[in-house]
């Protein structure tokens, strides 16, 4: 049975048909997950939803556990991720409550963990192209089918927040040929990829950022707003996409770790060696 996980809001494990749900709590090198993962299975699929802000929202993006959260959804099986979230719009065309499945990444964060290597490995992945090809198909037929006005293709800058973008920010990424910006995709789709785990963002526009001169700044409330709308959309996508995704892994992410690592086997100490274990364990020989 394919396992997917899905990280996101805290409501998306309230969909129709998803069966023998259990919450699952999981201790990790890198501290606990945003809060209990949630596993059903949707027809011949297991899917494991971790609600990336926690259930009653409590961690700001900088302090979102990313490291823990990834490294346990591989713990548990995962090798496909779809990620679902809030962006603003840098782009007229992209109107809120559109869906963009975005291709590309420009990072902006300041400081937070973006790798499982570093305390004794040192280790690099490919990341030029970071969202799995072989999802994103699986998601264009998906979000189109369940009635999205979709836009495949495009940049998400990730800022690091929690503040909004000034003015000059909002306009300085559109130069940049940006299409949304968001503050939570980075380092999590960094860190998948070190874990082979394939990765799509379906971005859900809840707002125009700043720039736009017809609308209002950016406020919570509106972003809520249209966040909730989005909801009932969002499961429908993953419903669907669920029993599209193959059983065989993306040949991008598969084996992207393989020659990352470039310390000597004999010279990882014993923790990394066990920290890594699900996510190169299969690479470090004994």
């Amino acid at each position: 049975m394919k396992t997917v996980g899905v990280i996101g809001g805290s409501g998306l494990y309230e969909m129709e048909g998803l069966e023998q749900v259990d919450e699952i709590f999981l201790e990790t090198p890198y501290g606990n997950p945003s809060d209990v993962i949630i596993s059903g299975h949707l027809g011949g699929t297991r899917l494991l939803f971790v609600p990336r802000h926690g259930r009653g929202h409590n961690y700001l993006p900088h302090e979102v556990p990313y490291r823990a959260n990834i490294w346990a959804l591989k713990e548990l099986g995962a090798d496909w991720c779809i990620s679902l979230s809030a962006v603003g719009s840098l782009r007229e065309e992209i109107v809120p409550g559109h869906v963009v499945l975005i291709d590309q990444f420009i990072d902006r964060t300041k400081g937070r963990p973006s790798s499982f290597f570093g305390d004794g490995v040192a280790g690099h992945v490919a990341f030029g192209e970071p969202i799995s090809p072989v999802l994103q198909e699986v998601l264009v037929g998906a979000a189109r089918d369940a009635g999205a006005t979709l836009h495949v293709g495009g940049t998400y800058v990730c800022m690091e927040g929690p503040a909004f973008s000034t003015r000059a920010e909002s306009e300085l990424y559109r130069s940049w040929g940006a299409s949304v910006i968001g503050m939570t995709n980075l380092p999590e789709a960094k860190l998948a990829r070190e874990a082979e785990i394939a990765y799509a963002t379906v971005a859900l526009a809840t707002d125009y950022d700043c720039w736009h001169p017809g609308h209002d700044d950016v406020s919570v409330d509106a972003v809520i707003a249209t966040l909730k709308k989005n909801v009932t959309l969002a499961k429908k996508i993953v419903a669907l996409a669920a029993s599209r995704i193959p059983d065989d892994l993306d040949p991008l992410v598969d084996g992207a770790s393989r020659f990352a690592v470039m310390t000597a086997p004999d010279r990882i100490p014993a923790h990394r060696r066990e920290a890594l274990r699900p996510i190169i364990g299969k690479y470090l020989a004994s």
